[in-house]
């Protein structure tokens, strides 16, 4: 089966964040910005973390079919659902998990914070490694927490993690938590089983429970391998916490459906009765049918959609090296994200979304949100088809030749 990737499919009128807000001070607005009939004037949004693509035709099928039930009551899900998220995580991964260790939540952004309500009292730390996807310090902060970052080290072109600094950090009784992001967003790493071993042993030796957020673990680059934290050990397995979710690798992130997996019962017990505090029983009718069809026939469609997101990185690393070498792309092993060092360009960080947004008419996350370790980088979403990726990286081109002259 082919898949169409090239088509811009309009988002108008379906609610989309990314196509339909802005984001200002924490304030979403809405809009028309993005509609073509502005022509070179709309705004591409390269921001939020979903892609352009329909989600795999087995899924919409499925959907359809639910749909047209026309009952839309009260749901939960059934034994198939929880038979194809373990044959998928067993397929993939080489992981045997039981029924009994997944939690389903509304997604992995909620259970991080539900995650820091239950085992972080307030005014303890949670560990994160910056520059590090952002809602992360909001579920910290809004939770009581405090953030202590055991910041990654950029070097020749290339982050790794910093095990000194993270020893000295773990060792703080203080610390409660370490949420590890694997693959990493912004920077794409996917981190080696030796990484992983060595970041596992530092915290299982400091009583640290380790939060694996291994949401965008499907999207892995041809010649990398990625290694779920759990498999490393049962040791680690019993200490930590892996959540995962179809969102990011089949489209499905507004369906709000994760799967939390949680070996040991204490632990899994202890979410379990604050997600039922918070009254958030049952589950999205069509969520449980999207994650069903997406990991029981979604396979073709995952290896395609990763195939052309790796050509639009490869197209985009051409013309970085062609037409803008000020602009440094940092080599994604995983994710369709990518992370551009912006340095060289010579402006702060207002400066730098005036030539985006204001002059290039694209919407980016900036690195600062990252922390400021990101202070003078990019992070661009390529999971979009080619025609607005080569478009975007047209208008940088006309903004930074116009600044320059």
């Amino acid at each position: 089966m082919t898949f169409n990737f090239d088509e811009e499919v309009s988002r108008r009128g379906t609610h989309s964040i990314k196509w339909e807000f802005l984001l200002e001070d924490k304030q979403y607005i809405y809009g028309d910005h993005a509609d073509p009939k502005y022509g070179a004037d709309r705004i591409l949004p390269m921001w939020i973390a979903d892609m352009d693509f329909p989600s795999p035709p087995a899924v919409i099928e499925a959907l359809e079919s639910r749909a047209r039930h026309g009952i839309f009551g009260y749901s939960r899900p059934a034994d198939s659902y929880f038979e194809a998220v373990i044959n998928w995580v067993a397929r993939r991964y080489g992981r045997t998990i039981e029924r009994d260790w997944i939690v389903m939540t509304p997604g992995v952004v909620p259970t991080v914070n539900m995650l820091v309500q239950t085992f972080v009292a307030p005014g303890e730390k949670v560990l994160v490694q910056r520059p590090v996807y952002y809602p992360f310090f909001d579920a910290i902060k809004n939770n009581g927490g405090a953030v202590v970052s055991n910041s990654l080290r950029y070097e020749n072109g290339r982050y790794c993690m910093d095990f000194d600094d993270l020893a000295r950090k773990a060792a703080d009784p203080a610390v409660k938590m370490a949420i590890l992001c694997s693959p990493h967003n912004p920077i794409g790493r996917v981190w080696t089983a030796e990484e992983l071993t060595r970041f596992g042993q530092i915290c299982l030796e400091n009583d640290v429970l380790v939060v694996s957020d291994e949401v965008h673990c499907d999207l892995i680059y041809e010649g990398q391998i990625f290694t779920t934290f759990a498999n490393i050990s049962d040791e680690f397995a019993q200490k930590s916490i892996v959540c995962t979710a179809p969102s990011k690798t089949f489209n499905l992130a507004g369906l709000k459906t994760s799967n939390i997996i949680i070996p040991d019962k204490g632990i899994r017990d202890k979410l379990t009765a604050t997600i039922q505090r918070a009254g958030l029983l049952g589950a999205n009718a069509f969520g449980i049918v999207a994650t069903e069809a997406a990991y029981n026939h979604g396979e073709a469609w995952l290896a395609a959609a990763l195939a052309y997101i790796q050509a639009n990185y490869r197209f985009m690393v051409d013309y970085l090296a062609e037409h803008l070498p000020q602009l440094k792309l940092i080599p994604p092993e995983g994710t369709y994200l990518v992370w551009v060092d912006c340095r060289e360009l010579g402006l702060d960080a207002a400066a730098r979304k005036e030539l985006f947004m204001g002059q290039a008419k694209l919407f980016l996350d900036e690195g600062e949100l990252f922390g400021p370790e990101g202070a003078g980088f990019e992070r661009f979403n390529i999971a979009c088809p080619h025609s607005i990726l080569a478009e975007a990286l047209g208008r940088i081109r006309t903004a930074v030749t116009m600044r320059e002259r």
